[in-house]
């Protein structure tokens, strides 16, 4: 049986896949007024320690003696990206099938059980990978941020739930986002697209793949794009304004377009921008995101993607207000 080669990426930087919207919804939530006192408030090194510290208490630390094929499969990760840092990978307990990075100066990932009881190795790797994907991409800061208002922040502040919720609703279009890059990341390093394909099918229901076809689901995603009357279009926002992934079909056709692009492809060539060798481009970044942006909406035909609002204003008076009560808080 022959093994297939994984071929290195020597010193990429994530940049190099990346999903437009995601750079361009990062690049604006770097901008809001006061978002960096929120996060020096919230996210400090204290703060990362206790967050290690739970898991180094509550779940199980994956290396060579503990969970070793797991642990070959991060080092397997790591080494394909050519990255310098190999995070923590802990195994804690849950029947949810999920993953998650949190940190900041050293990010870790956490893996639910269930991923290994219901992933093969390829697809273990590449769930890994896609961990990793938000890692490189600076991703865990604002990952942890989220996870904190969420579980404790906001029952500390007097009166910070609602503000609360309007941050995290300013975080939340990004954190979807976010998801198409890490899922970019993933094929990347298994350079196999029928992984991701299958990871997203489990996700949504599809225990046993024996009992499921590939084509029918990209069927049902099709089906899914093609409900488009202003109705639908209204359904679709609102479902999926609280989650924190975009829907597994929505994933799915945006991985297969990036792999038919020829950007994957190119990329597999040795055709990527290199760590260190040049600048970021804010200004660049929120360009390509409104391209890809307007490029969708002049696709599409659906009443609610031919009219946009403006929530900037809302979201940083939010966000300021926020900051303001966590350093009163902490100054008293």
């Amino acid at each position: 049986m022959l093994v297939k080669r994984i071929k290195k990426l020597y010193a990429i930087d994530p940049r190099s896949w990346e999903h437009p919207a995601d750079r361009a919804a990062l690049s604006a939530v770097k901008q809001l007024k006061g978002l960096d006192e929120l996060v020096k408030a919230l996210v400090s090194a204290t703060t990362e320690r206790s967050l290690k510290l739970m898991s180094l208490a509550s779940s199980v630390k994956v290396t060579k003696n503990q969970f070793p094929q797991l642990n070959n499969v991060v080092d397997n990760v790591v080494d394909t990206f050519d990255w310098p840092y190999r995070p923590d990978v802990f195994v804690t307990q849950s029947p949810f099938l999920n993953a998650g990075v949190l940190g900041v100066k050293e990010p870790f990932i956490l893996v639910n059980s269930s991923i290994l009881r219901n992933f093969d190795e390829d697809e273990t790797t590449a769930i890994v990978a896609h961990e990793m994907g938000h890692i490189m991409s600076g991703h865990s800061l604002y990952k942890t941020l989220i996870w904190m208002l969420t579980n404790i922040s906001a029952n500390m502040i007097p009166g910070g739930q609602l503000i609360a919720s309007a941050v995290l609703t300013a975080l939340a279009e990004w954190n979807r986002k976010s998801e198409l890059s890490a899922d970019r990341a993933e094929l990347l390093a298994v350079q196999d697209e029928t992984p991701s394909y299958n990871i997203l099918m489990k996700m949504a229901g599809a225990e046993d793949l024996s009992q499921v076809n590939l084509n029918e689901f990209f069927a049902q995603a099709q089906e899914y794009e093609a409900q488009k009357t202003l109705l639908d279009s209204i359904h679709k926002i609102l479902n999926s304004i609280s989650m924190s992934h975009p829907y597994p079909v929505v994933r799915l056709e945006e991985l297969r377009s990036w792999a038919m692009s020829g950007s994957y492809a190119a990329i597999l060539e040795g055709n990527y921008l290199k760590r260190g060798l040049s600048e970021e481009q804010p200004a660049e970044d929120v360009k390509a995101g409104f391209d890809y942006y307007k490029d969708t909406i002049n696709n599409a035909d659906d009443p609610i993607s031919k009219f946009a609002s403006n929530v900037g204003e809302g979201i940083e008076k939010a966000v300021g207000d926020l900051g303001d009560k966590l350093r009163d808080i902490l100054k008293g």
